[in-house]
């Protein structure tokens, strides 16, 4: 039975339900045009709740979701009437109850689904920590394999609130090695027999998982806001809040008018947002991250250093700053740890770094006056909760199965 099909955004081309990535005639996107025009709600907890928009068959049922909530403390803080905080991450008391703490485990549920249903068997991804940290959970949750390749950087941040399990392979870069040679090397390991890539912001199952974060606060707000703030690496999750925003429009309950996408990089490694000041659709490395790999190890929110983002292509996020007339920040470590601290106290839940910078870039637009005081905004809280967790859980740390010296090790040494 099908529910929807996939579009190239460029030539137009139309694929069925197939686990795919690209399109044979260019290296647009594809997007999933789905059957259900209208988001009906089905009875499932978290994010089986949008199945109309997810590109499974069946069902997905977890307790793991976006949750949305209008901010008190922090609005008055700000001086904001409309503030409402999406947060994935887990926080009982308000239902949150993605115990990987970040937002990619929204992508995970989809995509180890959609896999499952298309005939893949293992699947093959890079991460700098939280993306890794959901495939994993999810792999332990479904036992389908995944391979998943982290610098060395990111090894610390893949721990599980379950012990781990044999369908979990772990491979971690020798020092001095960033997540884009991460990247790289789980390149080569999914063009390996019965192996899958996850495919990263071409896979709609991520996007569309992601995306549920615009949907969820549509639905508690009664319509879309008028500004959506997160921070990005990739991007990926600007482009899922926008293809989200398309949807709800279409949809005709939701309001007409996109959110304005206002998107935080991490100084000193922000080359997107140095593309998008230069006006230009394209990355120069030589003048937008020209000493990429020093700049990454000086960042505090590790997770946002991705050196090849789709930034340019169609469909990417500069399509979607344009579409939605949106704002790029450069936040500080400075800038985001004070803006950590004063929203943990004010909200009384802890943050994870991409969350820190997002918060940051709230506080910088106010300031700008880049929000209207009574505009509904929406600041996507990526990830939080871990100290939170670590209350109700014990965490398990994942023990990586290989070492990679570099992204150009010979695979059989590897022995996975």
């Amino acid at each position: 039975m099908g529910r929807f099909k996939l579009k190239c955004l460029k030539c137009g081309r139309e694929y069925g339900q197939e686990y795919r990535l690209t399109c044979e005639n260019d290296d647009s996107f594809l997007r999933a045009d789905y059957f259900e025009k209208r988001l009906e709600l089905r009875n499932q907890p978290g994010i089986g709740r949008f199945h109309s928009w997810l590109p499974v068959q069946e069902e997905i049922t977890t307790d793991a979701g976006p949750i949305t909530y209008k901010s008190e403390a922090f609005a008055r803080e700000l001086g904001l009437s409309n503030l409402y905080i999406g947060f994935s991450g887990y926080w009982p008391e308000r239902k949150a109850f993605t115990k990987t703490c970040s937002f990619k485990e929204l992508e995970a549920h989809p995509t180890m689904q959609f896999l499952k249903e298309t005939g893949g068997k293992a699947l093959v991804l890079a991460s700098a920590g939280n993306t890794g940290r959901a495939f994993a959970h999810v792999s332990a949750l479904t036992g389908i394999d995944v391979y998943i390749v982290v610098p060395d950087s990111g090894v610390s941040n893949l721990w599980l609130p379950e012990e781990p399990t044999k369908s979990i392979h772990l491979i971690s870069m020798s020092p001095g090695n960033d997540y884009t040679d991460a990247i790289n090397l789980a390149g080569r390991i999914s063009k390996l027999p019965g192996m899958v890539p996850e495919g990263g912001a071409r896979n709609v199952a991520r996007r569309d998982g992601m995306g549920t974060v615009m949907l969820d606060a549509a639905i508690t707000i009664g319509k879309m806001p008028d500004h959506y703030f997160q921070a990005v690496g990739s991007g990926t999750g600007g482009i899922s809040a926008w293809e989200a925003a398309i949807r709800l429009r279409a949809d005709g309950r939701f309001g007409q008018k996109l959110p304005k996408l206002q998107l935080a990089q991490n100084l000193p490694f922000v080359p997107m947002y140095n593309a998008w000041q230069g006006k230009r659709r394209e990355i120069i490395p030589e003048l937008d991250m020209k000493y990429a790999k020093k700049q990454i190890e000086e960042t505090y929110a590790t997770v946002l250093t991705n050196r090849a983002p789709p930034y340019g292509v169609t469909g990417g996020l500069y399509d979607a700053l344009v579409d939605t007339g949106g704002i790029m920040y450069a936040i500080t470590r400075e800038e985001a740890l004070e803006a950590k601290a004063l929203l943990e106290s004010l909200e009384g839940i802890d943050i994870l770094p991409p969350s820190a910078v997002a918060t940051a870039s709230l506080l910088k637009a106010v300031e700008a006056g880049n929000v209207g005081k009574d505009e509904t905004i929406l600041l996507n809280l990526a990830g939080g909760g871990y100290k939170r967790l670590k209350e109700d859980y014990t965490l398990y740390q994942i023990e990586p199965v290989a070492i990679a010296k570099n992204p150009d090790i010979p695979l059989e040494e590897l022995k996975i």
